[in-house]
């Protein structure tokens, strides 16, 4: 008998490899489309999970959540696969807490925190600076960018250094680097720092919360729903499950892919994976090597998320908002929290330790997260964490 031959293999279910099916499936609806995931669930970076609460059990995300007006392709797909978006929560006085413990814990209500009046003008000077550059940013193709190669031979850190002036700007945009990528501002490429605000329309809208901003909406029922309605549409019998890619042996009318269990014929393949996954496989002939370069110098990003319920949003009942922003530290290792109180009322607050932080913090307990939690707030919330 002959091997069926897909006329393309998706490597990856997460939410880029499934609207590639999807939009391939839309131009060709005959086109023979096979989806390989490893994991044994579809929505890659997206996850969400039912938690306890208040009035009984709840769902919340503890993956990516937030979506932004901005971000038109998947703001059109979820109007298209039918799902709701509600905007974030942000009434109310938000907490700045930076300079370690000792440091003084500050209110505001506005979109930047109470800072310094030196560091204020340090900040405003660092956005108008960091807004040019992004206007100059190709976003599609950031190698064409003006003056590319010495954007990219700096970091995040380095530029800092050179264009700011205050120690208290500097702990700032390295939370804001660690709450925002899971990384600390030398491990990024500051062309690609460029390349993400400038898709978000600048540097204040990749941080805030606000209309416009990269943080403004959530979708009802989780972003998880993404992936699996668009499952559904692709066909569900054509997405496997437990099947990672070990191998991609591209021949000169063909490919095969391999996975532990078997082998796939195909015209063509799409690797939606992220880089540290997509550079495990083995390719033949190998992949080009400014793309093998480029692989081994992406760093992923460290980040634990974690998802408090409590029985009431005693920060709303006092005129808070529920964000707090705070300097890592070893008795409080979070770097941001928002509120998380679902659409049927449960109320829950969502943090994250990130950068050095969340590398320190993935082996803890689950009870040495819970002292950190009553350390913290002071209070009894459930803690769930992943």
């Amino acid at each position: 008998m002959t091997a069926k031959i897909w006329d393309v293999i998706v490597v990856g279910a997460g939410l880029s490899g499934l609207s590639a099916a999807h939009l391939l499936r839309k131009k060709e609806a005959n086109l023979g489309i096979l989806i390989l995931e490893g994991k044994d669930r579809v929505g890659g970076r997206t996850l969400t999970t039912d938690i306890p609460a208040a009035n009984g059990v709840d769902r919340w995300d503890v993956g990516g959540q937030w979506v932004g007006s901005t971000q038109t392709h998947i703001m059109e797909l979820i109007k298209e696969l039918g799902l709701e978006v509600y905007p974030q929560f942000n009434t109310g006085r938000k907490v700045h807490h930076m300079g370690g413990p000792g440091g003084k814990i500050r209110t505001y209500r506005t979109s930047i925190p109470a800072l310094s009046p030196l560091t204020l003008l340090d900040l405003t000077q660092l956005i108008r600076k960091i807004d040019k550059l992004c206007a100059t940013v190709c976003v599609q193709d950031p190698s064409k960018t003006p003056n590319a190669t010495e954007l990219d031979s700096m970091t995040l850190h380095s530029y800092i250094e050179k264009h700011s002036w205050t120690a208290e700007l500097k702990e700032e945009m390295a939370l804001s680097s660690r709450s925002v990528f899971g990384m600390e501002p030398s491990q990024m490429s500051f062309l690609f720092f460029l390349m993400y605000a400038a898709a978000a329309g600048g540097l204040l809208p990749l941080l805030e919360s606000s209309a416009g901003s990269a943080q403004e909406f959530k979708v009802k029922g989780g972003t998880q729903q993404l992936s699996e309605r668009l499952a559904e549409r692709v066909g569900l019998q054509d997405v496997r499950l437990g099947s990672a890619v070990t191998a991609i042996w591209q021949e000169a009318e063909s490919a095969r892919v391999m996975t532990a269990t078997g082998t796939f014929s195909c015209r063509a393949v799409i690797v939606t994976c992220p880089p540290h996954l997509a550079a495990k496989i083995q390719y033949h002939p190998a992949l080009p090597s400014q793309r093998e370069f480029l692989t081994q110098n992406m760093p992923m990003g460290h980040m634990l998320k974690f998802i408090i319920t409590y029985q009431t949003a005693f920060w709303r009942e006092k005129g808070f908002s529920g964000e707090i922003v705070a300097g890592s530290s070893t008795d409080c290792p979070f770097c941001v929290t928002f509120d998380a109180t679902s659409p049927g009322g449960n109320a829950a607050l969502v943090g994250f330790i990130a950068g050095q932080q969340a590398s320190q913090w993935s082996s803890k307990e689950e009870y040495q997260l819970q002292m950190v939690h009553s350390g913290c707030a002071g209070s009894k919330g459930k803690v769930t964490c992943r």
